[in-house]
């Protein structure tokens, strides 16, 4: 029987764009007209358009080769298959972290152990490789931990299984050739967490309460071990001394090494961003607080550091972001120290705080932290950290440049020499999130900064420092340009926190290539694109997502962390494709060697030589 004519590939292509995806790849399987159709790109941009609900004024991926394979990257390559559980951890596990090369991961938890696990099976399954307990020191629990840049070294930071009122912390170095501790340090408060400044040198921190809402932090810079030269070498040295006022304290450390000539993982169209905020506020989505961005200058100090432990903590700020089973006492010890100062008491320490440090802080040098456009300038590493100036909840990003002679520990300890007039150091520049910051995370490149804050109800007023405005439900995940010293980029919004000020879970976030995850409270994490910023995956836990991490050499491969006590293994549809797929034999290089091939399995069939 004859066929009659088919369709025109101009009706097949309307009825295609009113069909979803998977239809339109089962559509083109039937004949050769309909398959050119389904890969149509006009066609395949409709879909991606209308299946990702993305504005038509955001532009492709510069990087895309076509609307098919765009949409084929969202859809098959985002890590959201469950492949694996490991259970070896006994209580709540709060922070995962990759090595640079990505063969192999740490993991802290509240029972006290690090574990390190091997990423390089050849089966694909991660297994445990050591695990190290830290009580003998009298840590309550690990809470973080940091591989150093050339993976001989881990960083583990914990918390002191000390008094009520307690929030110090300790920093431990492993060796990850033999597993032996090699150095600690001591860090406090705890939630200072600490990071590597290179591959040999780390940074804690140290507090010191002046009065009830007024203290100073002190960042360490501290060698991981000691060696035979550590006789005549110093160890340790002073980078920092920052006055905290209104109960408010440095925490989260982390180091940014932000080149001069970049090639941004993150290729954006901010005039087609912008256009596309106007155009959904247009349609009533509600407007995003753009945070202020302002510079301090006033003095800094040098002072006899006390190296006394303040263990009555008097006024210490246990930090807030940590878990809910571990009570605020810092906070709760502040509150009671104040109950018998009135108000006129306290915002006269504020007054006298606010004049001390306009005139015993170091002058900022304005050419330190100077935006600088891609290609110009140099290369510039920043000390990031959270920190506050209106009440004890992280709700700034403060930024210090670590300059090239504050490297080593090599030189005085107290650093360099400075007037008596100058106590304090200075911020080189802050970035004000209007909101309880409860994670960041750099990009691969460090050039942008990712920030997780539960946002202030707009226009509210701060009139006591131990009485922080409620927090939002709703997580915002901020982006700032590390080189343009602003937020680039619309707030990600989609996971969810429910614990109030004093209570807020620190949620740990990751940034790969072209992705971004972090955890949250309502028992998942969660994945964006970072280029279209949607969100594209939910990862389900029976409890809190503390902490989730990219393997840096595979950004489909991710790793989660719960208060359910396990960390789950997430890849890619297609990576579980082509495990599960039979192997196939290697094809031949071009056409000569197919014949060839071809030629001589005849040969043998019909037995010629």
């Amino acid at each position: 029987m004859a066929s009659g004519p088919g369709l025109p590939d101009s009706l097949v292509l309307e009825i295609f764009i009113h069909l979803p995806h998977a239809a339109v790849l089962k559509a083109g399987l039937a004949c050769r007209q309909w398959f050119a159709v389904s890969r149509d790109e006009f066609l395949w941009k409709e879909l991606f358009y209308s299946y990702y609900r993305i504005p038509r004024s955001v532009p492709r991926h510069p990087a895309a080769v076509s609307w098919y394979r765009e949409f084929k990257r969202l859809y098959d390559c985002i890590p959201c298959v469950e492949v694996q559980t490991l259970k070896e951890h006994h209580d709540q596990v709060l922070h995962l972290a990759f090595s640079h090369r990505g063969h192999c991961f740490s993991s802290c938890s509240k029972d006290c152990t690090v574990k390190i696990w091997d990423a390089e099976k050849p089966d694909g399954n991660i297994s445990l490789m050591h695990s190290s307990s830290m009580r003998q020191f009298n840590w309550g629990y690990t809470q973080f931990s940091q591989f150093n840049s050339d993976d001989t070294l881990l960083l583990v930071s914990g918390v002191y299984l000390g008094p009520h009122h307690s929030s110090s912390g300790e920093i431990a170095v492993i060796s990850l050739d033999n597993y032996t501790l090699l150095s600690r340090v001591r860090n406090k408060p705890y939630d200072v967490f600490g990071c590597w400044l290179n591959e040999t040198h780390l940074i804690s921190g140290n507090l010191h309460w002046i009065g009830n809402l007024t203290s100073c932090t002190v960042l360490w810079l501290n060698k991981a071990f000691q060696d035979i030269e550590s006789e005549n070498i110093n160890v340790v040295k002073r980078l920092f001394k920052i006055q905290n006022i209104n109960a408010s304290t440095i925490r989260t450390v982390m180091v940014a090494h932000c080149r001069r000539h970049d090639t941004p993982d993150l290729l954006l169209d901010y005039e087609a961003q912008s256009q596309a905020r106007a155009q959904a506020q247009q349609h009533g989505d509600s407007q995003q607080h753009q945070p202020m961005l302002f510079d301090l200058g006033a003095s800094d100090s040098d002072d006899e550091d006390d190296e006394e432990d303040e263990d009555n903590e008097r006024g210490e700020m246990k930090c807030s972001t940590r878990h809910p089973n571990f009570s605020p006492s810092g906070v709760e010890h502040v509150r009671h120290s104040l109950q018998s100062a009135g108000a006129q008491e306290r915002e006269l320490e504020a007054q006298v705080a606010q004049l001390m440090g306009s005139r015993r802080t170091k002058a900022p040098d304005p050419n330190l932290v100077t935006p600088s456009a891609p290609g110009e300038g140099e290369d510039k590493t920043y000390l990031l950290f959270t920190t506050g100036s209106l009440t004890f909840s992280p709700h700034q990003i403060g930024i210090k440049r670590i300059m090239p002679d504050q490297m080593t520990t090599c030189g005085p300890v107290l650093g360099e020499e400075r007037s008596t007039e100058e106590f304090f150091d200075s911020l080189d520049h802050v970035i004000d999130i209007h909101g309880h910051i409860i994670g960041m995370g750099l990009s691969p490149d460090h050039r942008y900064l990712y920030v997780n804050s539960r946002a202030w109800p707009a226009g509210c007023v701060i009139s006591d420092p131990m009485s922080p405005p409620p927090i939002a439900e709703e997580i915002d995940l901020h982006v700032i340009d590390l080189k343009s010293l602003r937020e680039e980029r619309r707030s990600l919004r989609a996971h969810r926190a429910f614990t109030p000020n004093d209570e807020c879970f620190f949620i740990f976030l990751d940034v790969s290539r072209d992705f971004v995850a972090s955890g949250a409270e309502d028992k998942h994490g969660y994945i964006w694109d970072r280029h279209y910023n949607i969100c594209l995956a939910r990862l389900q836990h029976d409890d809190v997502v503390n902490s989730v991490a990219f393997s840096p050499t595979d950004q489909e491969l991710l790793l989660s962390a719960s208060d359910d006590s396990t960390i789950k293994v997430w890849r890619s549809p297609r990576m579980v494709r082509l495990a599960q797929s039979p192997s196939r034999p290697p094809r031949p290089r071009n056409l000569l060697s197919s014949l060839l091939s071809r030629r001589n399995a005849n040969n043998n069939m019909n037995g010629q030589p």
